[in-house]
């Protein structure tokens, strides 16, 4: 998807960090401003009924000329931009990943912009700022999980103080990370609420029970991962409960073999690559790989235990989230293990770490490839099959 617009003025900036990422930053007139950009990527929802969407409504139509200097503007994501400067054009190349590109933040300011820019009176040109970032390897996760941090606080901070994550504190409380939990803004504890969420998201079967869709959001955006429990919470809750066909309190007795599950994983990698490197000839060397640094003084988050690697989600999580393949409901609608997951992952782990490191060694393609998650969904669920065979056939 590609869309050119006139601006008023551009500047391009390389990061000084990492000179494969450019920052355009471009000023156009309302007027101009294309109506369909996409704007999937932004993880908020856009609410215009807030006083501060209301604000920003009568900033765009109001007479006050200096929009673009009093707002933060919009921040876009794109997979090329061209500019012609004879005509003072600019062409967004947006792609048609609308999981990676589009309207990051500013997704309230895009929508004022929108609903109001036709009652700009006709003497008066505003301008609205849009920051623009390019970038190969840009790590989109980390950029939205930045960009839009103080909204999802708030709303976590929010969700505590109206007793949302009781049921949570109480099912955990005798866990070993039971205390270090942090709930509510700026806490001084060791795990933020969030980091749990993304867990016993990758396992939300209500949502994701086969591989026809999959949990990216779980490594590629915490904001994603609160609005499902928020949305879940909306749907199936009575009081400050959450009813029995919630799916996070349904997760709740999993959350200990869910915890050990995803650090088992972290600590046994590198032995894994290693086996699967023995097989298949030479290779990078594990701690030599992007995403992943050596270590002798880190441990685990939940469970604090020593570890040799720090290793980049975007690694763990495909392979993490491939084992919702084994739950089932029981009969009396309780969640449980069709085969215990750390047996399987001793049986078959080779075989997902070495579909993770054969798709590619860059932790931000990994986490975020849909077709990834679905392949090492399938290898758990063709093992899961092969031992319920088995089983049968033993009868």
């Amino acid at each position: 998807m590609k869309m050119t617009f006139p601006i008023k003025a551009l500047r391009a900036v390389k990061s000084p960090s990492d000179p494969t990422v450019t920052t355009y930053f471009a000023w156009t007139n309302m007027r101009d401003l294309p109506a369909d950009m996409p704007t999937k990527v932004n993880p908020r929802e856009v609410n215009m009924r807030t006083t501060t969407a209301k604000k920003l409504l009568e900033a765009v139509s109001g007479t006050d000329p200096y929009f673009d200097i009093h707002n933060r503007g919009m921040v876009l994501l794109a997979n090329e931009v061209k500019f012609d400067a004879s005509n003072s054009l600019i062409t967004i190349d947006f792609d048609h990943d609308e999981d990676r590109y589009g309207v990051l933040d500013g997704g309230h300011t895009y929508e004022a912009i929108k609903e109001r820019r036709d009652q700009i009176p006709e003497d008066i040109d505003k301008y609205v700022k849009l920051e623009i970032f390019v970038g190969a390897d840009l790590d989109v996760a980390a950029l939205s999980d930045a960009r839009n941090t103080s909204v999802q606080v708030s709303d976590i901070a929010l969700f505590n103080l109206e007793d949302r994550f009781d049921f949570i504190k109480e099912g955990i409380a005798n866990e070993p990370y039971g205390q270090d939990i942090a709930y509510k803004d700026n806490e001084d504890k060791r795990i933020p609420i969030a980091d749990l969420l993304r867990l016993m998201y990758a396992f939300n079967i209500s949502r994701f029970p086969d591989d026809t869709s999959v949990p990216v959001a779980a490594y590629s955006g915490k904001a994603n991962v609160f609005k499902d429990y928020k949305n879940e919470w909306d749907k199936h809750s009575s009081g400050n409960q959450p009813t029995a066909d919630n799916i996070y309190r349904r997760l709740l007795p999993l959350v200990p073999s869910l915890v050990n599950l995803y650090e088992t994983i972290e600590l046994e990698m590198a032995e894994k690559y290693r086996d699967y490197k023995k097989m298949n000839g030479s290779g990078a060397k594990f701690g030599s790989i992007r995403g992943i640094e050596n270590t002798n003084k880190d441990r685990t988050e939940f469970l604090q235990r020593k570890k040799d690697y720090n290793i980049s989600s975007g690694f763990i999580m495909p392979i993490y989230g491939a084992f919702r393949a084994l739950l089932h409901t029981k009969g009396n609608g309780d969640l449980d293990w069709e085969f215990d997951p750390i047996q399987i992952w001793q049986a078959i782990g080779v075989t997902l770490v070495q579909t993770v490191f054969d798709t590619d060694t860059n932790p931000q393609s990994v986490g975020k490839s849909k077709t990834l998650w679905q392949a090492t969904y399938r290898i758990v669920e063709n093992e899961k099959n092969r031992r319920l065979i088995a089983k049968l056939s033993q009868k």
